[in-house]
């Protein structure tokens, strides 16, 4: 018989700067009262299909934490151990962190907007030292064992995949690999880094992809970490095409 893995992965539900339709990035946003709903019915989505889990990973942003913690809370798990690691943290949006989505389009322009959320190698402009969230991002103490070689100013979707893969491949692929049930709550851009190495996704193809807030997904695995069922959402196809296309009209000016 075939050896087969489940993992189960979750992008964290609506933040409050996701309901401001802010670029939020390594900003510690919380999750908004909607997005507590999504994590608290992601948990139950999960109950009720009858997962369980041995270990958890996320990453040190509190909008992730807190969706992990609703999630472990349904499925009465709250003891089972939890990794955290900035490497499966959002991708770094640099300069334009704090800014309004659709005004900033109107100011650069839609095409300048689209380039920096769906070019896969552009990243946006860099945090400088007088951004209004450089120290509150670079002096937060979630950091501090982060090389200053490490630590971004900004990153495109290409340099997100290039620090989130080898924790998914030394760190998680392991653990999967010796039978252990578990579930990632992370983030749209480190989700989609993996999502693109499992499923070899182009690199404009992956740009379309939207995963929505708060509706799991689960792969199968084959004992090789080939994907023997790819992205299957725990919701029904009219719920999550809708909460995909609220995440693509984020960028527009209209």
């Amino acid at each position: 018989k075939m050896t087969e893995y489940t993992v189960v992965m979750v992008r964290h539900g609506e933040s409050e700067w996701n309901k401001a339709n802010k670029f939020c990035g390594w900003f510690n946003a919380d999750l908004s009262p909607k997005g507590k709903e999504e994590a608290n019915a992601a948990g139950k989505a999960l109950k009720d299909s009858g997962y369980s889990f041995d270990l958890a990973y996320t990453s040190v942003l509190t909008r992730a934490n807190e969706t992990l913690d609703a999630i472990l809370g349904e499925l009465g798990q709250k003891s089972i151990p939890i990794k955290k690691s900035w490497r499966l943290n959002e991708r770094h949006y640099g300069g334009l962190t704090g800014l309004n989505k659709a005004e900033t389009a109107k100011k650069y322009g839609d095409a300048q907007v689209l380039t920096w959320r769906r070019s896969f190698d552009v990243p946006p402009p860099q945090m400088g030292s007088d951004h209004e969230y450089y120290d509150i991002i670079n002096k937060d103490e979630r950091y501090k064992d982060v090389s200053s070689e490490d630590m971004p100013s900004c990153e495109s979707l290409e340099l997100t995949i290039k620090r989130a893969l080898p924790y998914w491949s030394e760190e998680i692929v392991p653990n999967i690999k010796a039978g252990k049930k578990i579930i990632i709550a992370a983030h749209g851009n480190s989700l989609r880094g993996i999502v693109k190495y499992l499923d070899e996704i182009s690199d404009k193809d992956i740009m379309e992809l939207n995963l929505p807030t708060g509706i799991p997904f689960y792969y199968k695995l084959d004992e090789n970490m080939k994907p023997i069922v790819s992205m299957q959402f725990l919701g029904d196809a009219e719920t999550v095409a809708k909460a995909m296309a609220a995440v693509a009209a984020q960028g527009k000016s209209k």
